[in-house]
């Protein structure tokens, strides 16, 4: 049976890469950037004032002028004004303000008297420390022209956002939004506002599974459900596997008498790729391609199982279908000691905190069974401890996923 890292790298291996399209600035927070965002020109375009004040030449206060002719008041998106050929002359200038041609320093209010308003102002004697770019933020000091700021690959938050305006970008390149079909199985579930027998439970795997993908930047999430009945499932699936970019299929997917998607599965033409991972939760989790290259993922029932499999396997690989760039695995500690027998993975749940060092420390909390899912309230994520060992003691470094 595969590893969870083995099962990783199939399915990487296998996902195709979404396609590109162009996508308003608006709408394009959460997506993945799929062409380099370069300055269109140099930033800052202007050599800008960074504090109020008086712009002035440098030479002249090391000459020791102290009082200066006040030519005038510029502001920020005013058309700059050029410095006087006096020595003595300055210019009355507001953060954001472009520095006046001929002037290279800027004196901040607080160094100063205005002995004769709009006409003179002097400086203190402090003001003699200031050189040649005080107070100004140069051109091209962050970025020059045609410098890529932001690589393709990169999902898009406010911060690149800000950028991407700011360089005059109206649309960016990004990669396609899937259309994802949630399906949950079984006889036994209910929708949340129906009345709910003894023998029932209401369905919470789909409604969970969407709120999770919606979250990590995938909104086109649609849920549905069918029972255990195959010409219901293969009708659902023939709908789906035409309609839809990417499947999730959770319960139904196991050894049981009426776990009929493996089979229909393969009844419709998609391509089997693995079944079962050495993991626990989550064992039985299935993947496999249409005949179109649609993806499918058949997640265990089970919440814990079908959650955990979900940011183990699913969100990692739409990443790397949508051509997000590769994140580092997240190291933690395990705060506490942890045994198991070998033989399976274990996906463990766990809460987060700093320790003395402000070293990352990952407290193990066990939900009861796989069929817990209240019990991951309250925790961060899970760490995977491989199958080759049995004794984990305080201190063990250990990967982390953390939940959407």
């Amino acid at each position: 049976m595969l590893t969870p890292g083995e099962a990783e790298r199939l399915i990487r291996e296998n996902i195709p890469l979404l396609h590109r399209e162009d996508c308003p600035l608006a709408s394009a927070h959460g997506r993945i950037l799929r062409a380099d965002l370069r300055a269109d020109r140099d930033l800052p375009p202007f050599d800008r004032v960074t504090m109020d004040g008086y712009a002035l030449r440098a030479s002249a206060l090391a000459a020791g002028t102290r009082t200066f002719r006040v030519e005038g008041v510029q502001a920020a998106g005013m058309v700059p004004r050029t410095l006087g050929a006096a020595a003595d002359a300055c210019v009355e200038i507001m953060t954001g303000a472009v520095l006046p041609t001929g002037a290279d320093c800027v004196v901040p209010y607080e160094e100063t008297t205005r002995a004769n308003p709009g006409t003179t102002v002097t400086l203190n004697e402090a003001a003699a420390k200031f050189s040649a770019g005080n107070a100004v933020h140069r051109r091209g000091g962050d970025h020059r022209g045609g410098e890529a700021i932001v690589r393709a690959g990169t999902r898009l938050t406010g911060r690149e956002i800000a950028v991407a305006a700011a360089c005059g970008y109206a649309a960016l390149t990004v990669a396609h939004s899937p259309k994802i079909a949630v399906v949950a199985t079984g006889d036994e579930l209910v929708e949340v506002e129906a009345d709910v027998a003894p023998h029932q439970i209401r369905r919470s795997n789909d409604h969970a599974l969407r709120a999770s993908l919606i979250l990590a930047g995938y909104p086109r999430v649609e849920r549905f459900h069918v029972r255990d009945v195959r010409h219901e499932i293969e009708h659902l699936l023939w709908h789906l596997l035409a309609e839809y970019d990417a499947l999730l299929l959770t319960g139904g997917v196991s050894k049981g008498k009426f776990d009929f998607l493996p089979d229909e599965l393969t009844r419709q033409g998609v391509k089997k790729v693995f079944h079962g991972v050495a993991q626990r939760p989550g064992k039985p989790f299935w993947f496999g391609l249409s005949a179109r290259s649609t993806p499918v993922f058949a997640l265990p029932g089970n919440p814990v199982s079908s959650t955990t499999c979900l940011h183990r396997y699913v969100l990692p690989a739409l990443a790397h279908a949508s051509g997000a760039a590769p994140i580092q695995p997240r190291l933690v500690a395990l705060a506490a000691p942890v045994s198991f027998p070998p033989k399976l993975a274990r996906l463990l749940p766990v809460k987060l905190s700093s320790g003395p060092g402000a070293e990352l420390l990952a407290t193990p909390d066990e939900v009861n069974t796989s069929g817990d899912f209240a019990g991951l309230v309250g925790t961060d994520g899970f760490v995977e401890l491989p199958a080759h060992q049995t004794e984990f003691p305080v201190g063990t470094v250990v990967v982390f996923t953390p939940w959407v």
